[in-house]
């Protein structure tokens, strides 16, 4: 899959762009055309909130559909995700309403 330089375009939600000044990518969440405003996340996780003018002053790519979106828990380690390679089961199996208050 080829890219293409995209400037001055109009932005679709849910599509990924390559920043190439800035080396960074993001996806489109949201356009506000009463505010004129494009909502975009970062794959790293970050939100930011552009205007038309800043837009159309992007030099821009397109880009892949990112797959892993853990890019924005890179900080964290294993610790903070949760212990995912257990399996978590009830202490007491014979009566589960001990966990209702």
């Amino acid at each position: 899959m080829g890219v293409d330089i995209i400037m001055a375009c109009e932005p679709k939600v849910d599509d990924w762009y390559k920043d190439v000044i800035e080396q960074c990518i993001f996806k489109v969440v949201a356009i506000d055309n009463d505010e004129e405003t494009i909502e975009i996340q970062y794959f790293e996780g970050e939100i930011e909130e552009l205007d038309f003018d800043s837009w159309k002053d992007m030099a821009l790519v397109t880009a892949p559909e990112q797959e892993d979106m853990r890019g924005a828990f890179d900080d964290l380690d294993s610790d903070d995700m949760g212990d995912t390679d257990r399996p978590m089961h009830p202490q007491n199996w014979s009566d589960p309403l001990n966990e209702l208050e």
